[in-house]
Formats: structure tokens, sequence, C-alpha cells
């Protein structure tokens, strides 16, 4: 089966722009707009009173001023934390954005997303159905939609359910039984693996069910160029720096 023509980068920035800046902050996005990129991946949650923000962790301690469970907090709390500090003193201040706040500027500056949705455990469906929502009225009319990606299969399928429209991947850590089979009952438009996972076999089987093959998080060169002879479709990288976006 051939995939369906695919509108996104090979490359792309990991939290911004990997670990040069705060993650998942709007000045880790600028950065990585800086060195060249064009599409960014992102995580987003859900605030105790219905807020998409952008975090990876499920607690605040790594990577904010505040403290416990981030799902936990109402946004009003959140917005109050420092994002920026715990990286340097030159990003000190930094707040958490909201989705809203990324999609605004991805929007205006022509950029893409691949929006990986993180729930809160307990929260799977409900920030599934939020983050597709948003993301739905938010990228209304665009021309290249936000590629929505979660590890979490009844996630995914809360945002199917809200927003068909827009495209899915399945994030894999592990090539568990029946991975491929949900991917397609799904209709996600790829899979996104741990790097190390992907072989001619896994590159081949995928493409044969129409969907698309990317790879997260590639840091080294040798990584990167055993994923271009397989043919692979996209790379997460935290090396903005080393990698250059108009290279393949």
């Amino acid at each position: 089966m051939t995939p369906p023509a695919w509108p996104y980068p090979f490359w792309i920035a990991h939290r911004g722009a990997g670990r040069l800046a705060p993650e998942n902050t709007l000045a880790a996005f600028r950065l990585g707009a800086r060195h060249g990129y064009r599409m960014f991946e992102c995580d987003a949650k859900l605030s105790a009173d219905g807020v998409v923000f952008l975090l990876h962790d499920g607690t605040l301690e790594r990577t904010t001023s505040g403290q416990g469970t981030a799902g936990d907090q109402p946004w009003a709390a959140l917005a109050q934390l420092d994002a920026g500090g715990w990286h340097s003193r030159a990003w000190a201040g930094e707040p958490i954005p909201t989705l809203d706040n990324l999609a605004r500027w991805c929007l205006a500056n022509h950029h893409l997303l691949d929006i990986e949705i993180k729930p809160t455990p307990g929260t799977e469906a409900a920030t599934g159905r939020a983050v597709a929502a948003l993301a739905a009225s938010l990228w209304q009319g665009a021309a290249v939609p936000p590629l929505l990606t979660s590890f979490q299969t009844e996630t995914l399928r809360a945002a199917q359910q809200v927003a068909p429209q827009l495209p899915r991947g399945l994030l894999l850590d592990t090539l568990w039984d029946g991975w491929l089979a949900a991917a397609r009952q799904l209709d996600c438009a790829a899979i996104v693996c741990n790097h190390a996972l992907w072989d001619a076999a896994t590159v081949s089987q995928v493409k044969a069910a129409g969907l698309r093959a990317l790879s997260y998080t590639v840091n080294d060169a040798w990584a990167a160029e055993r994923l271009m002879a397989l043919a692979t479709d996209g790379i997460v990288t935290d090396r903005v720096d080393l990698f250059s976006p108009a290279s393949r």
C-alpha cells in the first residue's frame, strides 16, 4: 500500500531545541527555529481545570519551580511557575506555555508541530479528547495540521473520536504484541519508534500497511545515517546544533 502524501519535514526538534534551552518553553521553540527547524515536538497535558499546557513529566520538580503532580494543579497555579531556571540562569523566569500559546506562534511563523499527548494517569481519554478538540479548533483551515502522538492507545482513540481528521501516530518503546494492528485500528498515519527498534523488516512492514516510520530521540550521526539508509520518514532529535534540517 502506498502511503498518502506526507506533509511533514524529515527533521523534528525535540521539545523545542533539545537540551539547548528549557524544554517545552516558547524560548526553546524560538531557539530551534533559529537553528533552521520548522517542525517541533512538544508534550501536552491537562491541568486540573481543563487547560492544555506543555510539560513532559508527570510531576513538576524536574523542570519547574513547583512540586507535585502537574495535572492536579489548576492553570492559575501552573502559570506562576518558573519553567526555565532549572536549566540555567539565562532562562530563569520562562513560564509554562499553553498549547494555545505555542499554536499561535507556530501558525504565525508557518511552523509545524508533533504534539505528544502525555496524560496524567487516570485522564487518558479526557486528555486525548481535550488536546484533539483544541488542536482541531486552533488549526482549523490550516494547510498542514499537527500530528497527534501518544504511547497510550486509549488516548489516541479518544482523539480519533473527537477529531478524526487530525493525523495520529502511535509511539512505541517496545514492539508489543499487536502494535501494528492497534495502529491500523486507530487509523494512524505513522509509527514513532525508539530508533533502535527499526530494522529493514519492520520498516517494510509499516510501509506495507500504508504508515510512515518515524524515530525518537536520535542524537548521534551514526544512528541518523542508519535510519536514512532504512528509508525512514522522520527523526526527532535533541541535537538541533548538530543536524541541519536542510539536509537528509
